[in-house]
């Protein structure tokens, strides 16, 4: 049976997920605290990986090596920076890219990639997940880098180097470290915020709940392993 991995970075961010999850066992492992049993009929291992790229880059392989993960979803909470979503809208990858990384360097070892390709078929059940659950989604770019955008500086800046449609901070290592082990990928991102300075007073100084848009995220890890 096909065993699907399924990350968040913050405990919220898989909480709901762990819940939903049957037959558990649960195992401590590398500073991470993975949750393996079934979804519905399918075999998952559910973890919260930490914040940032070194994080979400060691807890991947991980999943593939320890846990046999055939495929890899991350699920999370992204700051928006495109006009053609709101907050609580979703953008699925269909290219995730590092925003603060030097490309032309990280693409000489495998998978030799600039830009990481999310997988089509996760793609598309993400995209009618979303569609019966009737949250707005949008299939664009994800930009990951390991500082919170909180200021309009930073977001500009940002916009002008790749024109991604969201940021966040793990998902370019979840996926480069998933296609080099050529395991299927994609990444999931809940718009939390505007990725300006109202989203860093609200997720960082007041360290606001994210209850509701994990809420969305969690029905939608649901209802793509129904069609996976």
């Amino acid at each position: 049976m096909e065993i699907f991995g399924i990350m968040g970075a913050m405990p919220d961010e898989v909480e709901q997920l762990c819940q939903k999850l049957r037959d558990v066992s649960e195992e401590s492992y590398g500073g991470v605290e993975y949750h393996r049993g079934f979804l519905d009929d399918k075999e998952a291992v559910v973890c919260c990986a930490g914040m940032g790229k070194a994080n979400a880059a060691a807890t991947t392989q991980v999943l593939i090596t320890r846990y046999g993960a055939g495929r890899i979803i991350f699920s999370g909470i992204a700051g928006n920076m495109t006009d053609k979503i709101g907050i609580g809208d979703v953008v699925i990858g269909k290219t995730v890219v590092y925003h603060d990384a030097e490309d032309s360097m990280i693409c000489q070892s495998a998978p030799f990639l600039k830009e990481y390709p999310g997988d089509e078929a996760m793609i598309e059940a993400a995209r009618a997940a979303c569609q019966e659950e009737g949250v707005r989604c949008l299939v664009g770019k994800i930009a990951t880098g390991d500082t919170f955008v909180g200021d309009a500086d930073t977001k500009k800046a940002i916009a002008a180097k790749c024109a991604p449609d969201c940021v966040e901070m793990e998902g370019a290592a979840v996926s480069q470290i998933a296609a080099k082990n050529g395991v299927p990928c994609v990444v999931l991102r809940a718009m939390s915020d505007n990725a300006d300075e109202a989203g860093h007073e609200l997720l960082v100084v007041k360290k606001f709940s994210i209850a509701e848009y994990v809420t969305t995220a969690t029905a939608i890890v649901a209802g793509m392993l129904r069609r996976l």
